[in-house]
Order: structure tokens, then sequence, then C-alpha cells
């Protein structure tokens, strides 16, 4: 390849129709056309070659509680060493996190210098950090530098967290899932109609991609961003619970957060905090032991109104 910036080739490809490659890490199975990257933003056709631009390159490092992933019932009170890249392969109208998932690559500099999986490691453990989270923006879409941060993470000593949306294809999710210790997925909204409208996504693979994760003997939580008049009503969030607790079962930590108007959705108001208390009561109900809330005031915990649920 040409020029000053050399690339990592990716992996989950094939030749695709023409000059197209196909690449199969996620669920979209994008046709890449040279010179052009996938719906991610870093899987680059280079010379009919499919190269992660995004390996390593993060874009945020930080040095933070665990908690805040959140992740409440893994290595409770510990650091974690996060980092993340630019990119998703999910077009959230309401991402609260969109100056990475909407970022990217600026190829005529270096967005802060090149930090390899062992450099990764080395700054963890000078933070004396117990663990490496992958997160800030969609970690599946960096997955070749995801499994080599982590494989030198174990020699180490040091467990691994993905925070991600879960939206992986069954390919990826088998080398990629067994090299992690825990992980926080965010389950969007429970119905195929929400991801369609709403992410540009499919449910399905989300759901497949949680039970296989515990299937693994692994540390799951799971995160749901509730949005009044979308993801909210009784019917859909006991669609969640009722499944979560067949397939997964009610030890599985659950944090619902609440919705701020960001990016390109502005429609729904905040989350009422009543609206989380109605969930966690409900979710309580069904014999979930571990609910938490976020993005609500602690004064706002103690609160309760009978018969106040959104419908």
């Amino acid at each position: 390849m040409d020029g000053k910036i050399q690339y990592h080739e990716a992996r989950w490809w094939k030749q695709g129709k023409g000059k197209a490659i196909q690449c199969f890490l996620c669920p979209r199975f994008c046709n890449i056309f040279e010179d052009r990257t996938g719906f991610c933003g870093i899987r680059k056709n280079i010379a009919g070659r499919l190269y992660s631009i995004a390996y390593g390159r993060p874009v945020a490092l930080h040095v933070d509680p665990i908690e805040k992933k959140p992740l409440a019932e893994f290595l409770p009170g510990t650091w974690t060493f996060s980092l993340g890249t630019f990119g998703c392969n999910l077009a959230c109208s309401f991402c609260q996190n969109h100056h990475l998932s909407r970022g990217y690559y600026d190829e005529e500099k270096e967005q802060g210098g090149y930090y390899p999986p062992e450099k990764i490691v080395s700054l963890a453990l000078i933070e004396d950090c117990k663990s490496i989270a992958f997160t800030y923006n969609e970690p599946v879409i960096w997955a070749e530098y995801v499994i080599d941060i982590a494989k030198a993470a174990k020699e180490a000593g040091l467990s691994t967290i993905l925070v991600s949306n879960g939206y992986v294809t069954p390919d990826t999710a088998s080398e990629l899932f067994p090299l992690i210790d825990a992980a926080n997925i965010d389950m969007k909204g429970f119905s195929e109609e929400f991801y369609s409208r709403m992410t540009g996504g499919k449910l399905q693979p989300v759901l497949d991609a949680m039970k296989y994760f515990v299937s693994l003997g692994k540390h799951l939580e799971i995160t749901n961003l509730v949005i009044p008049g979308k993801n909210d009503s009784r019917e859909m969030i006991n669609s969640f619970l009722d499944w979560t607790s067949l397939n997964l079962g009610t030890e599985i930590p659950l944090h619902f957060s609440a919705y701020h108007p960001d990016y390109k959705y502005k429609e729904s108001p905040h989350t009422p905090p009543q609206t989380l208390l109605d969930i966690r009561e409900l979710a309580v109900s069904k014999g979930f032991k571990s609910v938490h809330l976020g993005n609500i005031s602690m004064s706002a915990l103690g609160k309760r109104k009978p018969d106040s649920w959104t419908k």
C-alpha cells in the first residue's frame, strides 16, 4: 500500500459482486467498492483487500470506574482502562455518543499516534487497572484490534470487557466472545419495528449474540435506553423482561437509563424518572435480582407514585 499510514488487514470478508468486497463481520454484510468504506466507516477496500483503518488508532483513552461501563457486578470498585475509536454499525437517530459513532478518521494525518496491543496493555498496568474495556463507540467493528488486545491482556492477567450493541454475526462472535470476560450489551428496544425505524438494524442478531455470550459462561449485563413514546410501553418492557427471564435468567443484571434529546432525534422529551421507577418495580416483580437505573438523580430514586406507567 502507498501512503503514510499503514493499515491492518481485516478479517471476515470475501470477494463480492464485481469489484466489491463483501464484509461479514456484522449483519449488514456490506458490499464495499474500492477506496470506499463499509457502513461503519472504518473497514476499507484498498486495492481489492479489506483493511481496518481503526486498528491501533484509538481516539479515546481513559481510566474509568468499572461501574461507568455500566457493570454492576463484575470486579466492583476497580478501575478499567477504556478505549474507543470512530464508527458504528447501527444508525441510531437518538445516538448519545454520535461524536465518536459518526466520527471519521482524517487520512491525511494521524489522530493521536499508533497504539499496538502491547502498548494498551502496558498503559493499563501502569494505571493499576484490573481490566481493559472496549467501549465508547462500537467495538465489534474493530474486532481485529479487540482480539489482539484481549490475547495480550490475558497473558498479563487482565480481564476484558466489551461494551457493545451486540450487532454481530455468529462467525465473528465465535472468535471474539471467547476472549471476553464480561459484556454490557445495549438492547435498544424490544421490537423489530423499533430497530428498523430507529437504528437501521435488526433485533434478532442482538438477541442471538446475548444468548451465545451467556452460553459461554461469561458475565453479561444488559442496558436499555428508555425513550418516551418509542420503547417504553408496558407491553414492550414486559416482552423484554419475559424473553430475558426465559432465555438468560433472572440473575442477569439489568440497566434502564433515561434518554435525553440528542443527535437527529429530539421529538421525545427526557425520560421521566417515574417511568424508570415503574420499570424497576416491574422487573423486580418478575424475579430480577439486580435492576439499576441510569441518568436519573438520586433524589428521584426514593419516589414512587402508583399507577403512573406510560401508556
